[in-house]
């Protein structure tokens, strides 16, 4: 490392570039550039590389980064203690250097972020006078492959800075935003005098230049509960920076690099990492744990009003799976994920909520969400619900070359047919697929040949050819001789005319 930041700096790379470039700090960089060669052996003879205390954790943390190299020193920290019940007890600064070293020894840098977000810094508020609350949604990777997004509620006591966190595995409605505010209330043992809020629809209608109209649920749970709400105005994030920041904190720290099982278990793993980590280290802004401050604070806090109780089911109304994986609701098509399908009596649960169409399977699972159109016989679909049908003549084309040997002339046949008749490749391969199991390979072999000879790429004839040359090898080439092979008709020399799908949803949407 120390030689390649001095090539670096001979290059005229200067020493934020070389920072950016090798993966180490910058003031690791200086300190490099300070030494020569003699001086800088010298160093690594002193040095200690590892902290004895922790070199048991060395093939953990390894496999840690080697699998998400952007865990920061922190996560890893936090992971350690999640895994190791017996972990020593060591300063937050040691557990960076262990990483820092091993990030170094095996080359694994940080993904670098030149995204910066400026913040204006507020006073403190008094204690128990003000909390803050926001949303945000997060893409986890399943156990076993594929993704799960996450809903995140997040609200943090201003002063304190004590968090709460609440996931869903399907958007926040008005109903549930307000069991998570009582979670919140439960947890903090206390309501806050103000509550700071985003413009957020499940919260306010209209924002009527100043006289703030609040959803009805919202607005009768405010008048019977202890707070008072502050709304900020359009893109004014600066106002509430430090719920801002809880959030990108829950993502980063403790969402990131984890696998989704079930929402259940992720609550209480979210509930474990606010004890050990979220609110039991020090803030990096005010440098007391938030648990102790919030021992202080809770003695503020105003008592809660509403018992805490389940939020009302939203009446939700099932619905039949049409075969283009669709649903028809109210004169107008909704679309749904490819697969949702499932034959014929497939339903979803759908509930129409705030001008939006939220679908569900039958066990609660979040399926899809639609703005509800108010025209009617529209088709409204979202862009990522549409099949890949490529991938699936891919997959059938694959099928066909392994039922039919496996040979380079298989695979030459069936490109000969998607290539002569690519609009009826499906309609072939699906025939081939179906009848081919039942002849033998000899027939089969002979068939491919005929077809290629004369360059004839029809799964019609190509079965009956494979029947013919069975029928010849089973009763002798005397038992079919007066009937002769399958006649190949002449090809025609012309391709049919093809449209591209944009023209037929341009027709569906007038």
């Amino acid at each position: 490392m120390w030689h390649k930041v001095k090539e670096l700096w001979s290059k005229g790379l200067n020493k934020s570039q070389i920072s950016q470039e090798v993966g180490i700090h910058r003031k690791t960089v200086r300190h490099y550039l300070e030494m020569d060669e003699e001086e800088f052996y010298k160093w690594i003879d002193k040095r200690k590389n590892l902290p004895p205390k922790l070199h048991g954790y060395y093939d953990f943390v390894k496999k840690l980064l080697e699998n998400q190299p952007y865990l920061s020193a922190s996560q890893i920290e936090d992971r350690l203690k999640e895994h190791f019940t017996d972990l020593p007890t060591v300063h937050a600064k040691t557990v960076y250097n262990f990483v820092q070293t091993l990030r170094s020894a095996h080359q694994i840098a940080k993904p670098q972020n030149n995204y910066v977000r400026e913040f204006e810094k507020r006073e403190e508020t008094a204690y128990g006078d003000e909390a803050q609350v926001d949303f945000g949604v997060y893409n986890m990777l399943k156990q076993g492959g594929g993704h799960q997004k996450v809903w995140v509620f997040a609200m943090v006591l201003s002063r304190s800075r004590q968090k709460f966190i609440y996931l869903q595995n399907s958007p926040f409605t008005t109903a549930t935003s307000i069991y998570a505010h009582q979670l919140a209330f439960e947890y903090f043992q206390g309501v806050p005098r103000h509550i700071v809020y985003d413009q957020d629809r499940v919260f306010m209608v209209d924002e009527n230049y100043g006289d703030l109209i609040l959803t009805s649920d919202f607005q009768h749970y405010v008048r019977n509960e202890s707070f008072e709400v502050v709304f900020c105005r359009k893109a004014d994030p600066q106002t509430k920076g430090k719920i801002e920041n809880v959030i990108k904190y829950v993502k980063n720290n403790f969402l990131r690099g984890r696998e989704f099982t079930n929402i259940e278990r992720l609550n209480q793993s979210a509930s474990d990492w606010l004890d050990r980590t979220g609110n039991g280290k020090a803030h990096s802004t005010t440098r007391l744990v938030p648990h102790h401050e919030w021992l202080k604070e809770k003695e503020y806090l105003l008592p809660v009003k509403n018992i805490l109780k389940e939020p009302e089911v939203a009446f939700c109304k099932p619905y039949t799976v049409l075969k283009d994986h669709t649903i028809s609701y109210k004169g107008n098509f909704y679309s749904l994920p490819h697969g949702t399908y499932k034959g014929e009596n497939t339903k979803v649960l759908v509930n129409h909520e705030g001008g939006k169409l939220v679908v569900q399977s039958l066990e609660k699972e979040h399926i899809a969400t639609h703005t509800i159109s108010i025209l009617k016989g529209k088709y409204i679909r979202n862009s990522d619900h549409a099949r890949d049908k490529a991938s699936g003549i891919e997959e059938k084309m694959v099928l066909a070359i392994d039922k039919l040997g496996n040979t380079d002339k298989a695979k030459e046949f069936i490109e000969g047919i998607r290539n002569d008749k690519p609009r009826y490749l499906n309609d072939n391969l699906r025939l081939i697929l179906s009848k081919t199991e039942e002849h033998d390979p000899e027939s089969v072999t002979k068939a491919i040949d005929y077809c290629l000879e004369n360059s004839y790429y029809n799964a019609l004839k190509f079965t009956e050819l494979i029947a013919y040359f069975k029928k010849e090898k089973e009763q002798g080439p005397a038992a079919v001789s007066g009937h002769g092979k399958p006649q190949v008709p002449q090809q025609a020399n012309t391709t049919p005319a093809t449209s591209k799908i944009n023209t037929y949803e341009k027709i569906i949407q007038q």
